[in-house]
Order: C-alpha cells, then structure tokens, then sequence
C-alpha cells in the first residue's frame, strides 16, 4: 500500500528516525513491540473496551442540515468534538497507555499545544493509576488556561517549556530531553504523527477508528461507504491521519487537508508548514518544516494553539508530495469567522483548530449530490477566551 509507512519508517522520503544515541534503547523497543502489541486479541479487547465505555465510541456521523442546504452540497460533521476529554485524542492515549502498562512502564510523559493531548493523557493516566508528566509551552499554558486546570485536577504535573516561542515545539524538546534521562520506567505519548518511527505509524494506527467508523455510518446514511470528500485541519495531523486512514487507497475519495496561516503567508507570522516548508529534520523525523536558509526553524504563529506547528507528520508531506491530498491555507480571521458560523448554524461550538476546515466552504465549489465528511476534530470550550476577546462577547 503506497501510502502506508515502510519497514524503515518512511513514507515515501519522508519519516525515519533520525535520534541521539541515547534515545536508540527506547525507539528500538517500541520499534520490536508496538505492532506485536496494539493486533493482539488482549489489546484490542480492552481498547475497543475503553473506546466504547469510557470515550463514548462510535461518535455520531451527524448529517449538517442547514450547512448542507446554505452550501447546497452533502455535509456530514464525524464528532471527534463528543468524545471524552473534548476531542479525538484520547483514541491515541487510551491505546498507548495500554502499550506502556504492557512494557511495564511506570511513568508517562507527554508534551501538549491545545492542551488537549496534556488533557487526554492525564485522563488515561489517572484512569490507570500511573505518574503523569505534562511539558506545555509558556505561551500555551497562558492561552489555554481551563485545559491546565484540568490536568492538575486529574493530577498531573505541568512543567512549562520556557525556551525558544515557548509553544509545542519547545514542549517537544521538553519531553525528549526528560525520556532521553528517563528511558527504563518512562513511556513518551507523542499526541500527533510526529516523531520518529514507529510513532507516526503507531498513532495513526490508533486514531483510525475514526474512519474505520466512518465507513460503516456512511454505508448506512448514504448507501456507499466512502464519501466524495474528506476534510480536515492540520498541525501535526492526527486528526486528519485518523479520517484518512482507511481511504488513502480509495481514490475516488479526494483529501483536503486545511493548515494554519496565521496572519497570513508571507505575514511572517504563520503557521503553513506545506506552503513555506522546506525538508528537513525535526523532532527524529525528516519531513516538510518551517527554517530559514541556515536551517534554523522558523517560529510558528497561529491564534489556533494546536496548529502552532512549524512542522507536519511525514505521512502528510508524502500526500502532498504524491499529490494524494491537496493543501490549503486558512488565516486566523477567517478561521475565527467559522468558529462563530457553525456555533449560530449548527449549534456546534468548535475548536479553533476544528473551525479551520470549514472555511473551504467558502472558496470551492461543490456538486449538490457530492458528501463531504468533515472532522470535528475538538470542541471549543477551552477556546472561549479567544472568542470572547476576538468577538468582544
């Protein structure tokens, strides 16, 4: 399958696992384990176990009536936003605190943007009794303050990452640095498909429950199990991964994935890693990413603080590269214009990041009999303080 990863941990030229020396023990451990691990019977059982009774699995495919009719066009909304914890991250952390208990670690760590990922993984780790440390950027802790009281309530520690644009990234380092002097007893929850190999295929792997359901909810609403359109916003592109997965051989189903440009493009001030990027290696892991021509990485801006990335998973810069997924660019106003669009249409209030994949909307055109799925990826409680101030509420 052409766009599923390698035994080297590529996806086309792009992936890998590009480490120090000192982290090698812990990569090649999860290298030789995770898929032995996550297609036992004994995983499945209590993953598809925690995803039905306690995350609230399968979320509704919801058909979006007046978008649907405003857009004269099919549009179906998956509701990641339903999920316990308020987004779909939690598919990935209940599977790889599983894998943790099954390599008898005793200790997590995890970086977070949003402030979901740090939600989720503090979920899980409270669920199943295990030490949780949570590395969150300065600036994101700032932005996203509902989401680090949540994590302190279900007890975590939240260290700040005070280097660099004290956002994501800067997290990233955090938490590397922490497994790198922490390898025996400590797994790392990477939240996206970042990092080097196997996470990028493991979290994948973990989130494509959501398309898997997809499929069997299409087949039901629409006759067909696939739809024309899938549509999703992109940081480092779990979500997307997730929705994607089960189609990416499908290619009657076209792929637009919906990135961050902050203020604009060539605002100085974005955060559109396939429009700006360049290859190059960041995080273990060779993909498209934001530097200048010293290779230095660029600072990312987006108002969305999951989005605020100035790199891409490697299997997005092999979708775009191979032309499977077009691309596009959406700036803060017009994200911030959706967010309140689809809370006054449909009664949704999305995620910041979410609302960016709506704005396509408005600049391509679609058939009547055309069904678009849409990924809800998270809900916009911990976002209202940018809404109160961007909207003056």
């Amino acid at each position: 399958m052409k766009y599923k990863v390698d035994e080297k941990g590529f996806y086309g030229n792009f992936g890998g696992a590009y480490i120090p020396e000192m982290l090698y023990p812990n990569i090649d451990e999860l290298k030789r384990n995770y898929l032995e691990i996550i297609n036992s019977k004994n995983f499945r059982k209590d993953f598809e176990k925690l995803l039905s009774e306690y995350v609230g699995r399968p979320t509704p495919l919801y058909f979006a009536q007046r978008l649907s009719k405003k857009y004269n066009t099919k549009i179906y909304l998956k509701r990641e936003d339903l999920c316990h914890t308020g987004a779909h991250k939690i598919n990935n952390t209940i599977g790889q605190i599983l894998l943790a208990k099954s390599l008898n670690k005793k200790r997590i760590i995890a970086e977070t943007g949003a402030g979901q990922h740090g939600v989720a993984t503090a979920t899980v780790c409270a669920l199943m009794g295990i030490d949780c440390v949570i590395y969150m950027g300065e600036v994101d802790i700032k932005r996203q303050a509902p989401n680090v009281a949540r994590m302190k309530m279900l007890g975590a520690q939240v260290r700040k990452a005070k280097s660099g644009s004290k956002t994501l990234k800067d997290a990233t380092n955090e938490a590397m640095r922490d497994w790198i002097n922490n390898p025996v007893d400590t797994h790392y929850i990477i939240g996206s498909v970042v990092g080097p190999h196997p996470y990028p295929d493991m979290v994948t792997r973990l989130q494509a429950v959501i398309s898997k359901e997809v499929k069997t909810q299409l087949l039901e609403k629409e006759g067909r199990d696939y739809p024309d359109y899938l549509i999703a916003c992109v940081g480092g592109g779990s979500n997307a991964a997730g929705l994607y997965y089960h189609y990416l051989n499908n290619e009657k189903v076209k792929i637009i994935s919906v990135e961050a440009a902050g203020k604009g493009i060539n605002s100085g001030e974005s955060a559109a890693t396939i429009k700006l990027g360049k290859i190059g290696i960041m995080h273990g892991s060779k993909t498209l990413l934001m530097q200048n021509d010293d290779g230095q990485i660029i600072e990312p801006y987006s108002i969305s603080a999951g989005l605020d990335y100035p790199g891409i998973g490697p299997l997005h810069s092999h979708l775009y590269e191979t032309e499977r997924a077009r691309f596009v660019s959406v700036n803060d106003s017009e994200a911030m214009d959706w967010g309140l669009a689809l809370s006054q249409i449909e009664g949704i209030i999305p995620a910041i990041e979410t609302a960016h994949a709506f704005s396509i909307l408005d600049t391509m055109v679609f058939k009547k009999n055309d069904v678009l799925v849409f990924n809800c990826s998270g809900r916009g409680d911990k976002d209202l303080e940018t809404y109160i101030k961007y909207f003056k509420l």
